[in-house]
């Protein structure tokens, strides 16, 4: 067996279910039989917790030849090497705690004081100007921040030897203070409990780390905790049964479970106020806070009184007029209701008018009372949950529309909203498209930042995919019949795109005209063999001179996935050339010219989850960064941010929710399985404005327009807004 010590660099592969690991190390030191690979990165394997880049790591075990991948170290045993005190400084000054102080001035700050380093900063900190290079500002930043947290260092530093990173560290400090440590001498998962990012499997493996016994109450309330979450996150489900946790619990904790202990700590959680339990249903407290609270709020504004609207029909000629439209009975009706109820939700598929439903209600609106475009932005919000769709959503009405976090001014640090209820907005009137994409926190969290008073509609298509989070909060409202809707039945959109909006409500009604296709431009299915799929799609991204065109495809695996036509157009689009830089992430090429996909919200520079941007530039020297330009926002990413973005030549149809491309084009083939339902299909076609062309296999098509049986997500929404809450 042979032994290396070093640090950890980066996740390659993770199975979140049985934590096997593939990684890269630096070894910084070895057994002599592995010599020439000091100071160098290797990868590694095996059934390992998470780690991070902070520390140091002690890893016994075997190098390996792979077939395919060449030398890795397989780990047979692991062990936290406790850093030296000085090292543990350095970690802490260049941390997130102390802004602007990188790992360089770290070092030299330490190099000269040593193990007095805090102590310098507290009581002597302009000592700390004899170091080279550090400025007064730093000085000022270093001796607040310390200031503040005197006394952390110890604590942050024992939580490191506990086995929390100096991250997880801060974040420990952060929330308990000096308590710290006897909140976790009392049950090391309250971290997990109370703070955002420190992850059950850091502190379970502590726990079982110091010998305590697998079966303990405290380990099996964190594992119930865990197993919801996790759960809820896959299903969307917002609560489950007890029998659908049971078969977790062996996958987790490694043994057999008995009733008795599950009920037992079952019983604490609700002692606790983690979970819920109502008729055999368990939630997570803080669905089951959302649910109660948007149910109250909804019903309470669907009871309140219509307002009475006066010169309402000269008003909405004068808007004719000036727009040079006419309204017929159903918009009119829609734009009224808009105005006189306290809630409205307005639904319907493609061409059925929601757009200019939404123009009409803000132009009444601004009539009616007379505002100017500032007084109007200051009483009325445009809110979608995308970014894709705030942006739609502005150019339309030529108004600044926002996603919900920014409007509710999330803080990403801390994972919280500053308009709260305890921080309300003083709107007066919200209008939220794309609803179908709301889920259930979010809106618990909108409602919360909102007065009583304010008016609210939801716009949406009921008929597309729910929610990426928890919930099914349009489907549940519609469901409960306790809110006024207007359901939009007549297609306004004619003409060229008359076939595609004919496809998609055909869809919904669970048909198959196959006379529809190849009859026009717009609408197209050209049927190929799976294996001439990935040939079709080049040759009509070839014929397409415009550049708002998508692919969309159900899922990422098989020969006709996202990542093989990502690749596959990679090489038709933006092939290797010598005067474009690339780099390699986590196996993955990407290029300069590349189109990209951000995966995260990072509402700080504008960017959000679902946005598409292109590479414009890559550093490799004297450090790697990507540039990606987001319609004229340029955005640096860092290795630490390399997870954020990837390929957008193809992307998921969930991913393109909320957005709308001239062309899409879509490969319908039986390999998707599981993935071809109706609700699906319906929303990748929804996408198109002008354009759309299937490829692939009819009988697939068939199958998904036929199979209404997608998953149900199981809510109580609906049921608390019919009945009340008892």
């Amino acid at each position: 067996m042979s032994k290396i010590i070093g640090n950890f660099k980066k996740t390659i592969y993770r199975n979140s279910t049985n934590n096997y690991l593939i990684g890269l190390f630096k070894i910084k030191e070895t057994s002599s039989d592995l010599d020439k690979f000091i100071n160098k990165t290797i990868t590694i394997t095996g059934y390992l917790p998470d780690l991070n880049e902070i520390d140091t790591y002690n890893l016994d075990g075997n190098m390996t030849t792979h077939q395919k991948y060449g030398e890795q170290f397989s780990v047979i045993n692991f062990e936290r090497v406790m850093p030296k005190q000085t090292d543990s400084i350095v970690s802490v000054l260049s941390s997130d705690m102390f802004k602007g102080i990188g790992k360089k001035t770290a070092e030299a700050i330490v190099n000269m004081f040593h193990e007095d380093t805090f102590d310098i900063i507290l009581n002597n900190p302009n000592n700390l100007l004899l170091v080279k290079g550090v400025s007064e500002k730093q000085v000022r930043v270093l001796h607040e921040s310390l200031k503040n947290y005197q006394g952390s260092y110890e604590v942050i530093l024992n939580l490191s030897k506990l086995g929390f990173s100096t991250r997880d560290s801060l974040k420990i400090y952060s929330k308990f203070k000096d308590m710290s440590f006897n909140y976790l001498n009392e049950d090391i998962y309250k971290a997990y409990y109370e703070i955002d990012d420190i992850y059950f499997k850091t502190c379970d493996y502590i726990f079982l780390k110091n010998n305590n016994d697998k079966l303990d109450v405290k380990r099996l309330r964190a594992v119930i905790v865990y197993i919801l979450k996790e759960l809820t996150n896959i299903s969307g489900n917002t609560y489950f049964y007890l029998d659908e946790i049971r078969p977790y619990f062996i996958r987790v904790i490694g043994v057999e479970i008995n009733d008795d202990l599950l009920l037992e700590a079952i019983n604490n959680l609700i002692t606790l106020e983690l979970i819920i339990v109502k008729e055999n249903k368990i939630y997570l407290k803080e669905y089951y806070d959302a649910e109660i609270f948007i149910a109250r709020r909804l019903r309470l504004l669907a009871h309140e009184k219509e307002e009475t609207l006066k010169n309402y029909k000269k008003a909405l000629e004068e808007i004719e007029y000036k727009n040079h439209i006419t309204y017929n009975e159903e918009q009119k009706m829609a734009i009224k209701e808009a105005l006189t109820s306290k809630c409205l939700v307005i639904t319907g598929g493609p061409g059925t008018g929601k757009t200019t439903i939404i123009k009409g209600i803000i132009d009444l609106y601004q009539v009616l009372n007379n505002y100017k475009t500032k007084d109007l932005e200051e009483n009325l919000v445009l809110l979608a949950p995308t970014g894709r769709a705030s942006k739609r959503m502005s150019e339309v009405t030529s108004l600044t529309a926002s996603t919900i976090h920014r409007f509710l001014k999330w803080n990403k640090d801390t994972n919280r909203f500053q308009i709260n209820e305890y921080n309300k907005s003083k709107v007066s009137f919200v209008i939220i498209d794309e609803s179908s994409m709301l889920d259930t926190l979010l809106l618990s969290s909108l409602l919360k930042g909102l007065s009583t008073n304010t008016k609210l509609i939801f716009v949406g298509d009921a008929n597309q995919l729910p929610s990426v989070g928890a919930g099914n909060v349009l489907y549940d409202i519609l469901n409960s019949e306790e809110l006024k809707v207007i359901k939009l039945k007549n297609l306004y959109r004619q003409g060229k795109d008359s076939n595609i909006i004919t496809f998609a409500h055909n869809i919904n009604e669970g048909i198959l005209n196959k006379d529809i296709f190849n009859k026009g431009e717009d609408l197209k299915f050209i049927k190929c063999q799976d294996n001439k799929v990935l040939e079709k799609i080049k040759e009509e991204v070839k014929n397409i001179k415009d550049s708002n065109y998508q692919v969309l495809a159900p899922q990422y695996k098989t020969i006709n996935g996202i990542d093989n036509i990502n690749i596959t157009l990679q090489e038709l689009l933006n092939p290797k050339e010598s005067t474009k830089k690339e780099l390699s992430i986590n196996g993955v090429i990407y290029r300069e010219n590349d189109k990209v996909i951000e995966l995260s919200n990072m509402p700080d520079e504008y960017v959000f989850n679902g946005d598409i941007g292109v590479i414009e530039k890559i550093k490799l020297n004297p450090k790697k960064e990507i540039y990606i330009d987001f319609d004229d926002n340029l955005i640096k990413y860092t290795p630490t941010m390399f997870n954020k973005f990837s390929h957008a030549y193809a992307i998921s149809i969930h991913k393109s929710q909320g957005s709308e491309f001239k062309t899409v084009i879509m490969p319908i083939v039986k390999t998707y399985h599981k993935m071809l339902y109706r609700k699906l299909i319906y929303t990748g076609v929804t996408r198109s404005k002008e354009k759309l062309i299937l490829i692939g296999d009819m009988k697939a098509l068939e199958m998904a327009i036929n199979n209404n049986n997608e998953q149900k997500r199981r809510t109580s929404l609906d049921y608390y807004l019919k009945n009340g809450i008892i």
